[in-house]
């Protein structure tokens, strides 16, 4: 399905292609708890910026792998560059345009112990 989003001041907008029923993670996190991410994993070939490239801003953390990507207007985080699929963004499920369409499954993702989730997600990863 194609679908559409952004960030709350709309400076940002991507679009992307993601199955009609996705796995959505839910990670525990400390910054996915604290800001309410919603992972919709979406491979780099499927997703396109459509605006607000100069409106992003970085943040690393940690080991470093994930770029956390926020705007710079509104603070929003849209979609990031995860450390757990590099080949893919994780795009916020809640940051999608209203009538996505999507029938999402939420699965919890235990960020607080990485390396024993990301070893639990096995190929999905």
């Amino acid at each position: 399905m194609h679908i559409s989003g952004g960030c709350h001041c709309g400076a940002v907008r991507f679009q992307a292609t993601a199955p009609a029923a996705p796995e959505v993670l839910d990670c525990n996190c400390s910054i996915c708890a604290k800001t309410g991410h919603l992972h919709l994993i979406v491979p780099h070939a499927d997703f396109e910026l459509l605006s607000g490239a100069d409106h992003l801003t970085g943040y690393r953390f940690n080991s470093g792998a994930a770029e956390h990507l926020f705007c710079r207007v509104c603070g929003v985080k849209s979609f990031y560059q995860p450390r757990s699929h590099p080949a893919a963004w994780s795009v916020n499920l809640r940051c999608l345009d209203a009538g996505h369409g999507l029938n999402p499954h939420i699965r919890a993702f235990d960020g607080q112990n990485w390396e024993a989730a990301k070893s639990a997600l096995g190929d999905a990863a």
